[in-house]
């Protein structure tokens, strides 16, 4: 019966039927047929795995980034990255990580941080002579910062599967998220060095440009402040900064409309459906591993071979790489994470640097074909075919590459934080 449920998920694979159908089908089949559960159980499991909690931080961190895309609020943040640093070698470049590093502090979706970000700076970027798939793929590589800077929906998902405290999550991700924007700048200063560069903003523009950018860099205060104050709940700073994106948008910047509103909460609902059905279907596969034991199956087969906290990050880096590229991130998590986080700490190894290495090496799957969404988003940003973008992909895959493996020797970059702030 396994068999025959893993042929059926990768026929449906194949045939590009949706990844959350994939799993609901091929979990399903074995759950009800193989393993004879009813199919109440199924449903219960897969209802409380959507109402946790801490999930309704999702979609209002999506929000909040959707209303800020459309207020106004975005565009000042990339005014001001390129006021500071756009006069540098390869300086757009590095202000459109900036500016993806300060989208990441009040969004956490990384979809959202390539329509917002590079809808700016890709044209501006184009005009200024850099090459277009250059621009995509650096526009889809930065977005991963989304994942790592907090408030991030990473995060979220990774706290709901091992229980650790938000808090604690999205401290890991801050400083691994300045070394990956240190990396992506010295790349791009190194590959753009010789490119034309617009002039050096004086001071009283880059004054202006943090004067209109405050609003904007003050949402994160909100966010992680009464967060780690004990004020709020990760999803209550979630529902303030959704609030206040709406008031800066409508009193301070007065870009935004009521249509804007209403375009925000639909693209909300829609980000926002295909990650909890994902999330729905993804319970489906983790029933079947509870009931047959897998995890305990798969510990104990990794003591006895005599594995090594070496050989299981360099486990997590390989089936990472691998199953990003075929398959979204979210699912990847479901899919791999409680099996991870059962290894490591059977290892004695902290959970927090695992969800750091597993976020850099899954993450590369935003960037490879075929699946590659953060390219196909940002190429249809830019209105340029996808598949002329992929020869600048092993680039950003070797830098993909270098920074999970400072993560894997370096676990302080991970651990230091939340051990301060605790």
């Amino acid at each position: 019966m396994k068999s025959a449920a893993i042929l059926l998920s990768l026929v449906l694979l194949i045939l590009s039927v949706p990844i959350f159908m994939v799993f609901g089908l091929g979990s399903a089949t074995v759950a009800i047929w193989g393993l004879k559960l009813p199919w109440s159980t199924l449903i219960q499991v897969s209802f409380g795995s959507m109402t946790k909690h801490v999930l309704i931080a999702v979609p209002l961190f999506i929000f909040a980034g959707m209303v800020m895309l459309r207020g106004g609020a975005a565009a000042r943040l990339v005014h001001f990255a390129t006021t500071l640093v756009g006069h540098w070698p390869g300086g757009l470049g590095i202000a459109m990580i900036l500016a993806m590093g300060f989208f990441a502090a009040f969004c956490g979706s990384i979809l959202a941080a390539i329509t917002a970000v590079g809808t700016i700076m890709i044209p501006q970027m184009v005009d200024q002579g850099y090459p277009k798939p250059f621009v995509i793929v650096l526009a889809a590589s930065a977005a991963f910062l989304e994942a790592l800077i907090p408030p991030s929906n990473a995060a979220i998902l990774f706290s709901a599967l091992t229980d650790v405290p938000v808090s604690r999550t999205f401290a890991a991700g801050f400083l691994p998220g300045f070394v990956l924007i240190v990396i992506l700048g010295v790349v791009v200063t190194w590959k753009c060095r010789h490119l034309k560069n617009p002039n050096k903003a004086t001071v009283s523009e880059r004054l202006a440009a943090l004067w209109a950018a405050i609003p904007g860099l003050f949402t994160p205060v909100i966010i992680l402040g009464g967060i780690y104050a004990g004020l709020l709940t990760p999803s209550e700073s979630a529902a303030i900064a959704g609030i206040w994106a709406i008031l800066i948008g409508m009193l301070v910047y007065r870009e935004l409309t009521f249509r804007g509103i209403i375009n925000a909460l639909y693209e909300t609902a829609r980000i926002t459906a295909v990650i909890f059905a994902i999330i729905a279907m993804a319970t489906f596969l983790s029933v079947v591993l509870t009931y047959s034991q897998t995890p305990q199956k798969i510990i104990t087969y990794f003591t006895e071979m005599g594995g090594t906290p070496l050989t299981f990050w360099l486990s997590v880096a390989i089936i990472c790489l691998i199953l990003g590229t075929f398959v979204e991130i979210v699912p990847v998590f479901y899919l791999t994470v409680p099996i991870f986080a059962a290894l490591a700490l059977s290892l004695n190894l902290n959970i927090l640097h695992l969800y750091v290495v597993f976020i850099a090496f899954a993450g590369i799957g935003m960037i490879t074909p075929p699946v590659c969404v953060g390219i196909y988003t940002a190429a249809g940003v830019a209105k340029e075919s996808p598949e002329k973008t992929f020869r600048e992909v092993p680039l950003f895959v070797c830098v993909g590459i270098v920074f999970g493996l400072l993560m894997i020797f370096f676990p302080a970059a991970a651990t230091w934080l939340p051990e301060i702030l605790r």
